[in-house]
């Protein structure tokens, strides 16, 4: 009992620094005056006005949200179809297909699934004329495909813990299926909503693997930008970048935080 004392704090000091001291080494030194990153030439804020003067950059990650945010979207849409098919009718024909369908991506290498987009696309493109060449709609489209996966995930395990007497009260009460659905179903299940569509929303913007095989001239995604830069060596501006991301992330977790303890002091 004394041992499991002393080494379980240990053991989780040392995974949670391992984890989090490189974060910290990259935030202090994009304050950093040097441009050798490894080198310490004392504090500055200099990379984060050359961040915001470099316009392949602010391009690029004003390009990735808005990719973000449409393929999420589109996710979002089809795997609440996909969860609700699946959850809410117990059998049907090709319900086999459809399970190892949805499943497929989340086991999928990236590689792999960016090489079959790809020539998805060529074919499409050979045969139909869309979508002509490779750009931005192929990006969504591509961000939609794995990400729809992990959404119907997210939602089919909020559906199959849902209690249903309230919608059944209510279409015993007369109420109309679709009426139950935007009325009863879709508030009730809105946690799991929110957490998919983010979830969608951080997949695509992080996303490096994919958007390299789909994308085309002038589509280039922010994670494409820092890793061609990375390629040549990590610049001073590249750790500004990933501290104001650190910042964001810490902000979006702390608010989400706060809602969560002010929900349930309601409660």
């Amino acid at each position: 009992m004394r041992l499991s004392r002393f080494v379980f704090p240990v053991a989780a000091s040392l995974g949670f620094g391992f984890l989090y001291i490189p974060i910290l080494i990259l935030v202090v030194y994009s304050f950093n005056a040097s441009k050798l990153v490894t080198v310490w030439g004392g504090l500055s804020t200099q990379w984060y006005v050359e961040l915001f003067r470099d316009p392949q950059i602010l391009d690029a990650a004003k390009l990735s949200f808005q990719i973000a945010a449409i393929s999420a979207t589109l996710a979002l849409a089809l795997g609440l179809a996909a969860a609700i098919t699946l959850v809410r009718f117990e059998w049907f024909r090709g319900r086999t297909w459809l399970t190892g369908m949805v499943a497929a991506p989340l086991v999928m290498p990236e590689v792999i699934t960016g090489l079959s987009l790809l020539l998805l696309f060529v074919a499409l493109d050979n045969l139909f004329g869309w979508p002509s060449g490779r750009g931005v709609t192929t990006i969504i489209l591509a961000h939609t495909t794995f990400g729809m996966a992990f959404v119907a995930v997210i939602i089919q395990a909020r559906l199959r813990g849902m209690d249903r007497t309230l919608e059944e009260a209510a279409m015993d009460l007369g109420a109309r299926p679709l009426v139950v659905f935007f009325t009863i179903t879709i508030p009730t299940i809105a946690p799991a909503l929110v957490a998919a569509w983010l979830l969608a929303f951080t997949l695509s913007l992080d996303d490096l693997v994919i958007a390299s095989f789909v994308s085309g001239p002038g589509s280039s995604t922010l994670p494409m930008v820092v890793f061609s830069k990375v390629r040549l060596g990590i610049s001073p501006d590249i750790n500004a970048l990933a501290t104001l991301m650190i910042l964001i992330v810490g902000l979006g977790g702390a608010v989400g935080f706060w809602q969560m303890r002010r929900a349930m002091r309601r409660r």
